[in-house]
């Protein structure tokens, strides 16, 4: 039980480092490799923006291999926490939102169209100033009912 727990809040955790990490690093510091993401079209199969799925990769892969280790500890299910929560990302954003994989073209579902209506108004914005939601699986309820 204790370990699902762990999974659990470490997949709900991963949406507010997310969402810090949006806002303060890749629109921040990091604007550089996430630019070449709002632009309206992309002409290469991979984005600088996708160095950011590697990064976030490393910390799992050394949990993972150091919950092995400890024999299945906490640590392990810290890592399928974050890895879980990295591939709903995958699918909710390089899937549903982006297209860059043509599977979920026509949905109907009301919680998947907000997630898309959100993050279109987060890419109105071609800068890094002005953004607004940063997150991916969490958004306003307001985009729920537009």
């Amino acid at each position: 039980m204790i370990s699902f727990l762990i999974f659990l809040g470490v997949f709900l955790f991963m949406e507010c480092v997310t969402w810090l990490t949006h806002k303060y690093i890749m629109h921040g510091l990091m604007w550089y490799f996430h630019a070449d993401h709002h632009q309206p079209k992309y002409e290469h199969t991979f984005e600088r923006n996708d160095i950011f799925f590697v990064i976030f990769a490393i910390p799992s892969i050394v949990l993972f291999y150091l919950g092995v280790q400890g024999g299945f500890n906490y640590l392990f299910f810290i890592a399928c926490g974050i890895t879980t929560y990295g591939f709903c990302y995958f699918m909710i954003h390089d899937v549903l939102i982006h297209q860059r994989f043509k599977w979920f073209k026509n949905t109907k579902n009301k919680y998947l169209i907000g997630l898309r209506k959100a993050h279109k108004v987060h890419h109105k914005h071609l800068g890094k100033e002005h953004g607004e939601c940063f997150g991916m699986l969490f958004v306003p309820f307001k985009y729920y009912k537009m």
